[in-house]
């Protein structure tokens, strides 16, 4: 018997992709994390996230054990789960490598002759290169549009390797990364910072270039690390707990 397979009318439009619940629960407990509605050191069960989110215990499972394996929780003897402290030690290593990353593609898109995605910098340059009266106080789009920035300007230097280890990378900093735009003051600096890295790599200065983006990063690290500490702080007295 022939399988008579149907066409779409519209072959450009690519169909929507569902997640699993155990990938919606996986989401929905990083945001929490990121939140502070869970706290490290608070305790919870399985059945208590099932209930709260509403779906079986198996995608909950599921979803605790990937962030185990991510080093967010930890499954306790008879007694549930818990939300592992910060280990600022990773996070540090992790903005190395994130640096060793960025630096090396803002030189390889100043050097001559490289493989470099133009398209990928004009993108940048339209949402960072503005007026002032044109910059977004939106915190968690500004949020999301940085992490974009550092992504596709790894991207545009075209190594598909490097791309991916430093999503990789992204993804594991990100619970404490959207925090350095908790303040106005980090969103203006975010956009003063970005136009000039990509001023020196439009005039192909790479080494300057390589400069900004280093100590833009060590910026935020910094910034990052003691808003997070401050958080905990307030989530423990109930500050921040909705």
């Amino acid at each position: 018997m022939q399988t008579i397979v149907r066409r779409s009318p519209h072959p450009a439009v690519q169909p929507v992709l569902h997640r699993s619940r155990a990938e919606e629960v996986y989401e929905q407990l990083k945001r929490d994390v990121a939140e502070f509605k869970l706290v490290p050191g608070d305790r919870f069960t399985e059945n208590e996230l099932s209930e709260r989110l509403g779906v079986s215990r198996t995608p909950v499972r599921q979803a605790l054990f990937r962030m185990q394996q991510e080093g967010y929780v930890e499954v306790l003897f008879r007694s549930g789960w818990r939300v592992l402290p910060f280990d600022f030690e990773q996070f540090e290593q992790l903005y190395d490598l994130r640096m060793v990353l960025e630096t090396t593609a803002a030189q390889r898109l100043c050097a001559d002759g490289a493989r470099v995605k133009p398209e990928l910098l004009e993108q940048l340059i339209t949402i960072w290169l503005v007026p002032t009266g044109e910059r977004s106080t939106d915190m968690l789009q500004v949020s999301r549009w940085d992490e974009e920035f550092h992504c596709k300007l790894v991207a545009a230097a075209g190594n598909a390797e490097m791309a991916r280890v430093h999503r990789e990378v992204t993804e594991r900093i990100r619970v404490i990364r959207r925090l350095d735009f908790t303040k106005q003051a980090r969103i203006e600096a975010t956009y003063d910072e970005h136009a000039k890295i990509l001023k020196a790599i439009q005039r192909k200065r790479g080494e300057q270039a390589a400069m900004l983006l280093r100590a833009h990063i060590e910026t935020s690290q910094a910034e990052v690390r003691k808003i997070t500490l401050h958080q905990v702080h307030l989530a423990r007295q109930g500050g921040v707990r909705r």
